[in-house]
């Protein structure tokens, strides 16, 4: 019997196929197969050709995983084989009523009636080739679900699938095992989670989708204007009607969460509760009203946030990077370029809170908006002597805001706002633009959300 021999294999999906355009297949070739998809494991375990061929992770290591072959059965799969089968989708072997099974009553009897399990269907059309003396294949996988094109590279010598991956200028993609691919195809093994951003004038909300493969998908996105904040200034105290409305949002917000089938909810509270005294009262109703702990982070950690969110969800580059989250009650600042932060700050300077010093919720007059710069601008002066960045990155309600208004999206499109330039000519046209106007003549601005009417000329 040859000797079984380890592989080290690398794979990634939907990444085009260019690096293949200048070779020639050495065989091409389609199957039908069944794969056995677990929860609890990312084993290779399929029927293929009259087989069982069950494959294990042995180790992962610079980006590659070796995977070694531990059991090619025929049917009917004794009993025996059947423990190697379970164990490797890391299940506990059912109760066995009979010594051997066929592929369909191992299916049927075994697979189908445990919720971790799952058997799918995979046409394969693969076409194979040798790069840089590894194997490597280009392939379309089809399931009841859809298809993914997928390219693997495989090689005894982890040094040759490296050298592979990167003629075929794919290096820097995540490596993403065929079972973890079939899986997020399917909607298997996906999780959803909630995050609530509870801030001094809108309550965020988004529910994201990790599927197998690690990738996210967006379910929910939007925000509604609560305005905690209102009169905090004057006072300096939440008011008992911004508490119970955002309390009540809050609320909506768990109760779709649940429907939404989350894992887990995280919620916190930033500028506003962090200054507001009687924030515990907020806090208290939040737990009560809605069943969920708001977590107060500090200014630093909501800056950090802000950063890892704008890195990841934008391509930033190599330069030096600069993100802002202007938010109700406060701005954050972070300083550094991707996977390092240099310096991050958070101020007290907010949309909100400059709404209601300088009484820019209707038409003002040129001097009130050079007052209010003027206060902005003393408010950022830990920004003096900052090296200019080379990227800026503006993030929260206000610049979101000003971004759809100089499309004119009558119907809010992140696809659209995300990634949008703004420059200060056009900021200056916005402010003049609401500093003439009502709150209700803003709420009829093409863009602009109607309940940031009040806040959108101090935000801007």
């Amino acid at each position: 019997m040859p000797e079984i021999v380890p592989r080290w294999e690398w794979r990634t999906f939907d990444a085009g196929g260019e690096g293949f355009s200048s070779l020639t297949p050495e065989h091409e070739e389609t199957s039908d197969e069944v794969y056995l998809l677990s929860r609890g494991s990312d084993a290779s375990v399929k029927v293929r050709a009259g087989l069982m061929d069950v494959k294990e992770l042995q180790e992962a290591r610079d980006g590659l995983e070796r995977w070694k072959p531990v059991l090619k059965a025929a049917e009917p799969i004794s009993a025996g084989d059947l423990q190697k089968v379970f164990a490797a989708l890391g299940v506990e072997a059912p109760a066995l009523a009979r010594d051997a099974y066929s592929f369909d009553e191992l299916v049927a009897e075994l697979v189908d009636p445990n919720d971790d399990l799952r058997a799918v269907h995979v046409h394969k059309r693969r076409a194979h080739y040798t790069v840089a003396g590894a194997m490597a294949e280009l392939s379309e996988v089809t399931t009841g679900r859809g298809s993914r094109q997928t390219i693997a590279v495989e090689s005894t010598d982890p040094s040759l699938v490296h050298a592979a991956v990167r003629e075929l200028g794919l290096d820097g993609r995540a490596n993403v095992n065929l079972p973890r691919g079939l899986k997020a195809l399917e909607g298997f093994d996906a999780l959803r989670f909630a995050v609530i951003d509870v801030g001094t004038n809108s309550v965020k909300f988004h529910v994201g989708e990790r599927a197998a493969d690690g990738t996210w998908t967006t379910v929910v996105d939007r925000s509604d204007v609560t305005r905690l904040g209102e009169g905090l200034g004057d006072n300096g105290e939440l008011g008992a009607a911004p508490i119970a409305r955002t309390v009540d949002a809050i609320a909506g917000m768990v109760d779709e969460a649940n429907r939404d089938g989350v894992e887990g909810i995280a919620a916190v509270g930033t500028a506003g509760l962090r200054i507001a005294p009687n924030r515990d009262d907020f806090l208290h109703a939040a737990r009560e009203r809605a069943g969920v702990e708001v977590e107060v982070i500090p200014g630093d950690e909501e800056a950090r946030l802000a950063y890892v969110a704008a890195t990841d969800g934008l391509a930033a580059g190599d330069g030096r990077l600069a993100v802002f989250d202007s938010g109700g009650g406060s701005s954050q600042f972070t300083f550094g370029a991707p996977g390092h932060i240099e310096e991050q700050f958070s101020v007290n300077v907010g949309a909100v809170s400059v709404t209601e010093r300088f009484r820019l919720d209707g038409p003002v007059g040129a001097d009130a908006i050079a007052a209010a710069l003027d206060a902005v601008a003393a408010g950022l002066e830990r920004l003096e002597g900052q090296t200019a960045p080379d990227l800026l990155v503006g993030m929260g309600g206000t610049v979101t805001n000003l971004a759809a208004v100089k499309h004119g999206l009558a119907t809010y499109d992140p696809a659209v706002v995300q990634g949008t330039q703004l420059d200060r000519r056009e900021i200056d046209r916005q402010i003049e633009l609401y500093r003439t106007k009502t709150a209700d003549e803003r709420r009829a601005i093409p863009g602009l959300q109607p309940k940031r009417a009040e806040v959108i000329l101090g935000g801007a």
